[in-house]
């Protein structure tokens, strides 16, 4: 979503939260998309793993050396950058219905985490 500070604060309320309820759905529905990528992608690594052969650490390089999991890792690490700049518009809109004195929701996070536990889950 590419909307201007500006072009939100003239909104209507409606708009504006209607604009909040469709920039959240979409961060949630990518960030489901990017999780379940992650998780796919987890899984192929260690079916890759349990098929190859020699010991575990000849193993574990063949994985971490593969070309089609770097592609696949490069291709989920695009995936959480779009999914951080989707979560500064939501923060954007957030922001302008607190200040307008509307109530977005909980706290505005999308993602239903509090301040700190990105750090503990390792997002």
């Amino acid at each position: 979503m590419t909307v201007s500070a500006g072009s939100l604060w003239k909104l209507s309320e409606v708009d504006l939260l209607a604009a909040y309820h469709g920039i959240r759905r979409q961060y949630v529905e990518r960030k489901f998309a990017r999780d379940t990528e992650r998780a796919r992608m987890e899984w192929q690594k260690a079916k890759a793993f349990t098929n190859g052969t020699g010991g575990v650490t000849e193993r574990r390089n063949a994985v971490d050396a593969s070309e089609e999991f770097g592609r696949k890792g490069q291709q989920v690490r695009e995936m959480t950058r779009d999914l951080e700049l989707l979560q500064a518009d939501v923060d954007l809109i957030a922001m302008i219905v607190r200040l307008r004195g509307l109530s977005p929701g909980s706290d505005g996070r999308a993602d239903g985490t509090h301040d700190g536990e990105e750090a503990e889950r390792g997002i």
